[in-house]
């Protein structure tokens, strides 16, 4: 039986209010835009988030770029809607806006 990946992701983003596609965990980034997304993150107050390790699953990893047609990692997904990478969440998080959408997650 074949895994239905994108399902999985569909899943996981819509039953998490707050889920970060990275390349390690929250605890142990394996890359600086990996490691500056959960800094955004924890400097918006977060601290409760499924954060998915891209690194332990290969179909996951190339899955993500695919569900949300966005090539790079990390990926940031509120309340089921993608947000988008690191760049995106700096920008968001110097105009607060980030801060908002998390405010209400």
């Amino acid at each position: 039986m074949s895994r239905d990946v994108q399902q999985e992701i569909k899943e996981t983003v819509e039953s998490n209010e707050v889920v970060l596609y990275m390349k390690g965990t929250a605890m142990q980034p394996m890359c600086g835009f990996s490691a500056q997304a959960v800094a955004i993150l924890k400097a918006c107050g977060v601290t409760n988030f499924k954060d998915i390790n891209v690194l332990d699953d290969d179909l996951v990893r190339q899955g993500i770029k695919d569900f949300s047609d966005w090539k790079t990692i990390p990926q940031l997904y509120i309340k089921g809607e993608f947000v988008g990478g690191c760049d995106i969440m700096g920008e968001m998080y110097k105009s607060n806006e980030l801060q908002d959408m998390l405010g209400s997650a």
